[in-house]
């Protein structure tokens, strides 16, 4: 295997689903699941960039709109904004029961808002990477957006077509991204094999995409969302890379 290699990263159900692709060879792709956010760094071959699906950078209270990236991003994508949601404050993420986490986040944010239970089943998550993040590793770990991702690859147009409807999977969104992606050397074998245990393969397609804006962020064509991005108060950067 040649290097540098890049790796997309996306929370699934039962871990982190990873898809890792060789630059010098970008016909080689691999996928493989781990239980902990932290055995990626830790990995024989660990990668060279890693573009992950979830929020880097915590603010201590939360604003209209949640923090600066959600705010920037979500006109790209227009009718798939929905799929951005607004991270609340540090205090409320570190939170474990839910009416706490609800009861903290109305006291820490302008307007007062509560947290949604979609955002607060990735809390776990969040405190996972958020626990590792130093300033060293900003230059290794980026936090990205998949359909700003796909927003990007797709000349900067959003997805047509839902990912999920009423939080199922939508095939025909699915078979959209895949055709995208097909475009920048993933086979169709690849993204229509069965997602590894514990993941769905809407989790192994957006992977995918993370994948690709980790080589875009390797070779110097990735940008910032805001590019004034703020950072929050251990001074890690807030912005969602695309």
């Amino acid at each position: 295997m040649q290097m540098p290699l890049v790796m997309g990263v996306d929370g699934a159900r039962f871990g982190w689903i990873a898809v890792m692709r060789d630059t010098a060879d970008p016909s080689f792709a691999d996928v493989r699941m781990f239980a902990q956010f932290g055995d990626i760094l830790t990995s024989a071959v660990p990668p060279s960039i890693v573009a992950v699906d979830m929020p880097i950078g915590l603010p201590e209270r939360a604003g209209a709109g949640g923090r600066g990236p959600e705010r920037a991003v979500r006109p790209l994508i227009r009718e798939r904004q929905s799929s951005v949601f607004s991270v609340p404050s540090r205090a409320a993420v570190y939170c474990d029961d839910y009416r706490t986490a609800c009861s903290i986040a109305l006291v820490t944010s302008d307007p007062p808002r509560k947290v949604s239970k979609q955002a607060f089943a990735l809390f776990p998550k969040i405190r996972e990477i958020d626990s590792l993040m130093t300033a060293e590793r900003e230059a290794q770990i980026y936090e990205v957006h998949p359909e700003v991702a796909f927003w990007r690859l797709n000349g900067e147009r959003a997805m047509s077509l839902p990912k999920k409807v009423k939080s199922r999977i939508n095939s025909p969104g699915l078979d959209e991204r895949s055709e995208l992606l097909e475009r920048y050397g993933f086979a169709r074998e690849f993204l229509s094999q069965k997602p590894p245990r514990g993941s769905a393969r809407d989790d192994l397609v957006d992977a995918c995409a993370s994948c690709l804006i980790a080589e875009r962020i390797l070779q110097g064509k990735a940008r910032p969302f805001p590019e004034d991005y703020e950072r929050d108060v251990r001074g890690l950067r807030m912005a969602i890379w695309a």
